[in-house]
This record gives structure tokens, C-alpha cells and sequence, in this order.
């Protein structure tokens, strides 16, 4: 069905081919000029390719460009330069309006007057839809999101999880080819941030709708991506599964932001990895082990300083402990899990051998 053939006002949904790109961001730039700052660059030249039914993660700290590229995509920015093109079509120039995207914000955006069913029939009542046939969408959106039994609900009758969940199915009642999520929820505490990311991921294999998220959570991204891009001060610097990027990031900006690494340099790196340059190594690759035991002696593979414990953090499954490297250096992270004992000179001031295999070293590029 073509555009002019629908009759309910918004966009018809895709009829691309499975292997065209859901999203092809070319040589997308942004810029924004104010009095006080003059011209600032919030985007910069980004290159990007989202599949189709992809959960897609755009990770970076606040002001590295994510919300700014998640509005050019749903057309509520328009760009400097480059060029946008969803399901194979350009759409660079379109207003929102038509483009077959739907986008979930932080703050539900519900209306309070409504009901639950309502709220999530709404578009469909601005485009003069049936009652019967828009009701039946409604609940069956209220369905997939496991609402079923809160229909006649208003907003303020529901937990902060259950509102984010009716936002959800709103944007998903007539399946767009692609839901932008912006930091849909950040506004929630953790156990609930937990419970509604496995609700987001059953969502997206249930409907098969590509999902773009935008976050700061590593865990979030990590957990819940098929692929995600780290942006940093308007770049996109590093794409990929996020094993790829936790296992092997490209800069040290990545290494550092995704999960935790301890960076390792200049005359600390020369007098620990043998070699000079900057190297990150994650904290549960290294182990520790009192001088003079048998955990001491290296095993095949393995580099060793001696260091002295500067700080022990206890957090339920896992022990953290910071060791300064003797004579001085950086104090190095090490992650002990919980399902072992520490050894008997894990205490704070105690001198001890830190251990790590050389191939968990990742040489990070100058």
C-alpha cells in the first residue's frame, strides 16, 4: 500500500526488502548556533547502519550527541548536513509525521483524563479510526505489554513501570518500522529499571520492530543490545556487538566507558606490560594472591607486580579491591568474585602480588 492509498493519515509502513537497512545514517551533522557559545557541533559527520529488527543502542555521556541524533531521526531536528534514509527511502527533509517511526521518551507523556485504553488509542482516534477497530488494537497492544487487566485505569492509578509499559504499547499499536526509545527508563529505580529492560527485550523479539535506544547505562546497553555505538563529544567512535566492544575497544574513551577497565600508561605501562603505550585490562582479569603461597607462583601466560591494598569495597556477589603497584603507579581495580574465598592478606595496607594473563592486556591505539 502505497502512501496515497492510506486513508488513516499516517505514513504506510515499509514494504522494503528484508537486507535494506531499517536506518543509513551518510555524513549526518548537526550543528546548533546560540549568542553566547557561537557554533557548536553536536554531531559530526556520523556514519551509521541499523538492520532491520535490530535492538540498536546509541551509548555516550550526556552531551555526546545521542538525543541529538535520535531527534534527526525522528525528524524533530533537521540536519546540517548528510542524509537520513529509513527502510531505503530518503528521508531527510520529511516531517515526522511521515516517517513510520514512533519515539517513547523518558516521561510517558500520558494524558490523565484518559484511561489506560484510551491513551493508548489516541493516534488512532486523531486519525478518525473505527472505535470497534481502534479498541480492538488497543487491547491488542495492552496484550504484548501484559496490561490487559488495567484497561479502565488512569494514569495516576499506575506504578511508574506500568505507565512506561503503557507508553510502550501506545507506540507500538500499529507496529512502525522503527521505535526510538529516549531514555525511556531512567526515571525508574534499579530493580524496576532491571524488570522493564527484560520487558523491552521481549517486546522487541515479539514484535520485531527495530528498536533504537538511547542510553548512559552501560549495563542497559550492554544487556540489552544486538549491536550498539559509543558517541563521544559528537563522534561516533566506536559500532558493534557489545562483547566486541567490551572485549576490545578501539580507544581508551570506550575502554573506560563500557563496564570498567583499569588504563594502564606511560612509565606504568612499560614497567607492567613490558612495552610502552596505554593498555586497558579489565578488573576481573586480574587476581591477587598473598607473597610466599602457591596462588603466588605465575601460571603459564601470566605477568605479576608486587602492590599494596589501598581500599576494599564489598558489594554482594563481588569484592572490589584497589592496589597501588609498588614502588608507585596507578592504582589498579581488581574484581573478586564472591564464589572463592580472599585470600588471608586482603586487608587494607597489606602487601600483595597482583597477577593477570598477558592476552587480557588490550593495547589500546595511540
Amino acid at each position: 500500500m502505497t502512501e496515497a492509498a492510506r486513508t488513516d493519515g499516517h505514513p504506510a509502513h515499509s514494504e522494503a526488502a528484508p537486507d535494506t537497512p531499517a536506518v543509513r545514517l551518510t555524513a549526518l551533522t548537526k550543528d546548533y548556533t546560540t549568542r553566547t557559545t557561537g557554533t557548536v557541533r553536536a554531531l559530526d559527520a556520523a556514519e551509521l547502519t541499523i538492520q532491520q529488527g535490530e535492538f540498536f543502542t546509541l551509548l555516550g555521556p550526556s552531551g555526546s550527541g545521542k538525543t541529538t541524533l535520535l531527534r534527526l531521526i525522528a525528524g524533530f531536528e533537521r540536519p546540517t548536513a548528510g542524509r537520513i534514509d529509513l527502510a531505503g527511502r530518503d528521508v531527510t527533509a520529511l516531517p515526522p509525521s511521515r516517517r513510520d517511526v514512533h519515539t517513547v521518551f523518558q516521561d510517558y507523556a500520558l494524558f490523565p483524563h484518559m484511561t489506560v485504553e484510551q491513551n493508548v488509542a489516541y493516534a488512532l482516534t486523531v486519525r478518525g479510526v473505527r472505535k470497534a477497530e481502534r479498541l480492538a488494537r488497543a487491547r491488542e497492544a495492552l496484550h504484548t505489554v501484559q496490561l490487559d487487566d488495567h484497561a479502565r485505569h488512569r494514569p495516576a492509578q499506575l506504578s511508574g513501570g506500568q505507565r512506561q509499559r503503557v507508553a510502550l504499547a501506545r507506540a507500538l499499536i500499529d507496529r512502525p518500522a522503527l521505535l526510538l526509545l529516549d531514555e525511556p527508563l531512567a526515571a525508574l529505580d534499579r530493580r524496576l529499571r532491571h524488570e522493564l529492560q527484560r520487558e523491552l527485550a521481549r517486546l522487541q523479539r515479539a514484535t520485531g520492530v527495530t528498536f533504537l535506544l538511547v542510553t548512559h547505562d552501560q549495563e542497559e546497553a550492554l544487556t540489552l543490545s544486538d549491536r550498539l555505538a559509543v558517541l563521544d563529544h559528537g563522534r561516533l567512535v566506536q559500532t558493534g556487538p557489545p562483547r566486541d566492544l567490551y572485549d576490545r575497544p578501539a580507544t581508551a574513551f570506550v575502554a573506560a566507558f563500557v563496564g570498567t577497565t583499569n588504563l594502564v600508561r606511560d612509565a606504568t605501562a612499560v614497567r607492567l606490560m613490558g612495552a610502552p603505550g596505554t593498555y586497558s585490562i579489565r578488573p576481573e582479569h586480574l587476581r591477587i594472591a598473598a607473597p610466599g603461597t602457591p596462588d603466588a607462583t605465575p601460571r603459564p601466560g601470566e605477568r605479576t607486580t608486587h602492590g599494596r591494598i589501598t581500599g576494599i569495597a564489598h558489594a554482594g556477589a563481588h569484592t572490589r579491591l584497589t592496589v597501588r603497584p609498588d614502588p608507585d603507579g596507578d592504582e589498579l581495580t581488581v574484581l573478586h568474585l564472591n564464589t572463592s574465598a580472599l585470600p588471608d592478606a586482603a586487608r587494607p595496607g597489606a602487601s600483595v602480588l597482583v597477577l593477570w594473563r598477558t592476552d587480557d592486556a588490550r593495547r589500546l591505539p595511540e
